[in-house]
């Protein structure tokens, strides 16, 4: 099974709560899983030849969250192409802004800028319509997780 790596970024702790509800799916399916709440270019390194799992609201600017945007500009600036790496997206944003979920919508093109491979679509999750995301994003999981193999 796969190494995940969970990169968070969140402002009032949805994506944590998001990413705490998605660790025990991914261990029960076998897989070795390790949030990073801060994480930085050595932990998303570690990931170059396992699967990253993003999951990042967006500010109310449409940009992302002080907890990640060192890694992402880490990312854009320090490394290049990412052929081996495997990633998935959930976006955490409110459609009443007009750059909805733009964070995740930023990680996910510069991944793809990299060669990176996105396995499955990126679950983007309004919180008009879904208050409570991981009722949401749980079952996004375990579908995701069997893309994995």
């Amino acid at each position: 099974m796969a190494q995940i790596g969970i990169f968070v970024g969140t402002v009032y702790g949805n994506a944590l709560l998001v990413a705490e509800e998605a660790e025990p799916l991914l261990i029960d399916g076998g897989h070795q899983v390790k949030i990073f709440e801060d994480p930085t270019l050595a932990d998303w390194q570690s990931y170059a030849d396992g699967v990253a799992l993003v999951i990042t609201s967006t500010t109310a600017q449409g940009d992302l969250p002080d907890s990640i945007a060192p890694l992402f500009h880490d990312i854009h600036d320090k490394l290049g192409h990412q052929p081996t790496l495997r990633y998935g997206i959930i976006a955490l944003g409110d459609s009443n802004y007009d750059d909805f979920c733009g964070a995740g919508k930023k990680f996910d093109a510069l991944l793809q800028e990299h060669a990176a491979t996105r396995v499955g679509e990126m679950l983007m999750i309004d919180a008009n319509e879904n208050p409570e995301p991981e009722e949401v994003s749980s079952p996004w999981v375990e579908a995701w997780m069997k893309q994995l193999n």
